[in-house]
C-alpha cells in the first residue's frame, strides 16, 4: 500500500481533494524524520511509523509537540545506525514481550584509572 494511502487511512480521509497537501506533509515529515535520526528507509516499521505520526501532527496543526511526544521513539531508531566497537552497525531486531530489544550486545569498558 503506498504511504499516502496508509496515512489517509489512519486520519480518517477517504477523497483524493487533499491529496496534494498530504503528499508535502509526508515528504517534509520524511525529511525531518531522517534529519532527527538519521535514517531513510520506508521499509523500516519505526521509521514509516513517526513518518505517518508526524505527519498526523502537522496535518492537525500540532507539530509542536511531535519531538516531545516521541523522544524516545526518535533516540530509539536513532540507537539503530550507532556503529559498535568493530565497526558495524548494531540493529536491533525484534524485542521481547517488554518491547525490549534481545539482541543487544554491550561491549565492556575500560575502568582503569590513569
Amino acid at each position: 500500500m503506498a504511504l499516502i494511502e496508509e496515512f489517509k487511512q489512519r486520519i480518517h480521509i477517504f477523497h483524493s481533494v487533499e491529496d496534494d497537501n498530504l503528499n508535502r506533509i509526508l515528504e517534509a515529515s520524511q525529511a525531518a524524520v531522517t534529519r532527527m535520526t538519521g535514517v531513510n528507509d520506508l521499509n523500516n516499521p519505526e521509521f514509516k511509523e513517526l513518518v505517518l505520526e508526524r505527519g498526523r501532527y502537522a496535518y492537525n496543526d500540532q507539530l509542536e509537540f511531535f519531538e516531545e511526544n516521541f523522544q524516545s521513539e526518535l533516540l530509539g531508531l536513532s540507537a539503530e545506525i550507532l556503529p559498535t566497537d568493530d565497526g558495524e552497525i548494531d540493529k536491533y531486531e525484534d524485542g521481547d514481550s517488554d518491547g525490549n530489544p534481545t539482541n543487544v550486545s554491550v561491549s565492556e569498558t575500560n575502568t582503569q584509572n590513569e
